[in-house]
Parts: structure tokens; sequence; C-alpha cells
């Protein structure tokens, strides 16, 4: 159900936008999930480091997630944000909870790299559907997450990075 606003963006595009933002909402719910179960569970040699920074990412992630929230709702859009709607609608799966320092890395830049391109797609939609300040948001977002995947990666092993940058 999309609610009746006084929009440039007609309602065919506002629920495509809708829908893509819900789709984003609940993978960066997801996300910060990652994160705080990686920031909860780390343990080894690295730990203050790389306990400090996965906190850092979950609330960056949770702040990305209020704003598109916020912008679907402010489109007319319902925050479809529940925990079944966020379980089936998720692109990212589960963290691992029981994981080496190095897997809890893997496992996370795997879940950043994934929720990068899933908002790619979405900069591209949402132009397609004509609402640029929605595309404008994604592409914000998306810079957050590409630094803060880059700083997961900085973790792995010179040769894992070489292999996820091919």
């Amino acid at each position: 159900m999309v609610a009746a606003r006084r929009r440039d963006l007609p309602l065919v595009g506002r629920q495509s936008v809708i829908g893509l933002l819900n789709a984003r909402l609940a993978d960066g719910i997801n996300l910060a999930l990652h994160a705080k179960s990686a920031h909860w569970n780390v343990r080894g040699p690295n730990f203050i480091g790389l306990h400090k920074l996965f906190d850092e990412i979950y609330h960056v992630v949770e702040e990305h997630a209020d704003d598109i929230a916020e912008r679907l709702t402010a489109l007319g859009g319902l925050a479809e944000s529940d925990l079944a709607t966020v379980q089936t609608r998720s692109t990212l799966g589960d963290h691992p909870l029981r994981a080496s320092e190095a897997e809890h890395v893997a496992a996370l830049a795997n879940a950043l790299g994934t929720f990068g391109r899933q908002l790619q797609a979405a900069i591209t939609a949402a132009e397609d559907a004509g609402d640029p300040a929605t595309a404008d948001l994604f592409v914000e977002i998306l810079r957050s997450i590409d630094k803060h995947r880059w700083l997961v990666e900085a973790h792995l092993s010179e040769g894992e990075r070489h292999e996820r940058w091919k």
C-alpha cells in the first residue's frame, strides 16, 4: 500500500522505489546484525581492533537503515522491518556465530560486498524510476559501505585481498 502524498514522482514510480527501498532496508538491518554479531563474538589477537571496527560498522549501517526507512515513508510507503520480512527479503544470508577472527572478517567483507552490489543495482533502478533523490541516497550509502568494506578487508591476508579484487 502506498499512501497518497503530494509528490512529483508518479504513483507507479513511487511504488517501484518503495519496493527498492524496502529491499535495501532488509539488507541494511541484516547487515547491522552481521556487524553486531561479529562484534560480540570475535576472539583472537586482533580482538580489540576488530571489536571496535565491527561496532563502528554496526552504528553506521544502523544509521543508513534509518535513512532508507525515512525515505520510503516520506514517499508514502511503510518501512517493512519486522523480523520475518527482513529474514525473507534480505540477500545477505546469516553471519557465522562460531568463527575465527579471519572468518568473521571474511563473512562481514562478503556481506558488505553483497550489500554494495545491491545498492549499485538500486541506484540504476531508482534513476530509471525517475527518482534522483533516492538514487542519491543509495550513492551516499554505497560510498560509506565501500569505505567500511575496505577497512574490513585490510584485515585479510594479502592473498585474500588480491583474490577479492580480481
